[in-house]
């Protein structure tokens, strides 16, 4: 299985995402995921630079692979633009660089007072918007007319050699095979064995399945706990909520009815590599190739140093 590290940028300045981008191919990570995010889920992560930047300066100060986890190529940005932006990062990471794309949430994508689609339209979107990546990709002029996107005598000049691979997130059956059907891979940050299988059998086969979790890396579980509980208590807000709340303000709101067990279901907490094996075999035995930890708080360079010193030897 190959382990990579989950970059936030809800949660961590610029320069701190490069400084663990660094720090996490010097502790022996393999891979990258950066999240897309226009607004961070609550204030108190207090951050969310523009990713493409992001993935630009990446390239220039580490190696290793980056995928976006995820981005939403169907209302905030329009697919033909989604296009140029991920073929210039596949050139600048030498091919190294997969594009993961999903329905989106509101949170991010209503910020031009359009309205938000029913989940069965954003997966329509999703689909089209997939097709326009890819005709874009091919190197000549497209023309496309479609039920949601138009592109009119439109050429990306900088291409990748290689298209990049085009991975989907999927919690739900529709899009879990929406993923199987039309994707380069699958990502989920759940590990859930029924949603693989799923994906696999509906048409994914042998497809790279990515995985992520989060950490709150402390001297203790409890300083761990108290740091997610501050920082990510929108980890707590069930079902659907997740899609449709429209500002930081209502996660906020939202999240006055979380409770620190139920952020703590969602984290590993503290600085214990049993606890980060264990929730990585989870992900194993589910039947992910690749998953990516994610670190909340001050402390990641502790984070890096547990990976490095008592993880990762030991799942190698």
């Amino acid at each position: 299985m190959k382990i990579g590290y989950f970059l936030s940028s809800e949660d961590y300045t610029p320069a701190e995402l490069l400084a663990q981008a660094r720090g996490a191919e010097e502790a022996g990570f393999e891979a990258l995921w950066i999240s897309d995010h226009y607004h961070p889920w609550v204030d108190a992560q207090g951050q969310s630079p523009f990713v493409w930047s992001m993935i630009g300066a990446l390239s220039q100060v580490c190696s290793l692979p980056v995928t976006t986890a995820v981005t939403c190529p169907t209302v905030r940005i329009h697919p033909a633009v989604i296009a140029q932006a991920a073929a210039t990062s596949a050139v600048l990471h030498g091919g190294r660089f997969v594009l993961g794309v999903g329905t989106g949430e509101a949170l991010n994508e209503h910020i031009f007072g359009d309205a938000w689609p029913q989940a069965d339209v954003r997966l329509e979107m999703l689909e089209e918007s997939v097709e326009v990546l890819r005709k874009l990709w091919e190197g000549g002029f497209v023309n496309h007319r479609g039920k949601h996107y138009t592109v009119e005598h439109a050429r990306i000049y900088t291409l990748p050699d290689t298209p990049p691979p085009i991975y989907i997130s999927g919690f739900g059956p529709k899009a879990i095979d929406l993923a199987a059907r039309i994707g380069d891979g699958y990502v989920s940050t759940m590990p859930d064995g029924d949603m693989v299988r799923r994906f696999r059998e509906n048409g994914g086969g042998d497809k790279p399945c990515q995985g992520g979790f989060k950490a709150a890396y402390a001297a203790s579980e409890e300083e761990g706990l108290r740091i997610a509980y501050e920082r990510w208590p929108n980890a707590g807000v069930p079902g659907e909520l997740s899609q449709v709340l429209p500002s930081p303000r209502h996660f906020e709101q939202a999240s006055e009815l979380v409770t620190p067990e139920m952020v703590k279901d969602a984290f590993v907490c503290g600085n214990k590599a049993e606890a980060h094996l264990e929730m990585i075999d989870q992900y194993a035995k589910a039947g992910f190739d690749e998953v990516y930890v994610a670190n909340t708080g001050p402390h990641f360079q502790g984070l890096f140093d547990l990976y490095q010193r008592e993880v990762l030897p030991r799942l190698r």
